[in-house]
């Protein structure tokens, strides 16, 4: 079960955020536009893996609950 997420940037700052990553992170921050921040893949390509927010360069992690029933 997903619980939320948290962003860590560059300087080891923690965000933690529940529902809408990118609108929660924007608000907290005090901006109104960000760019995504993407990540080269072993095997081509590349994937989304956060944001650039006003000079902070946020990496986005979902959470989910450890403990769930199976």
């Amino acid at each position: 079960m997903k619980v939320g997420y948290i962003g860590i940037d560059q300087y080891g700052t923690h965000y933690n955020m529940e529902k809408y990553p990118r609108k929660e992170l924007l608000e907290y921050l005090g901006y109104k536009h960000c760019q995504k921040m993407y990540c080269d893949l072993k095997t081509g390509g590349s994937r989304h893996i956060g944001y650039v927010i006003g000079g902070h360069w946020i990496e986005v992690l979902e959470v989910h609950d450890w403990n769930k029933e199976r």
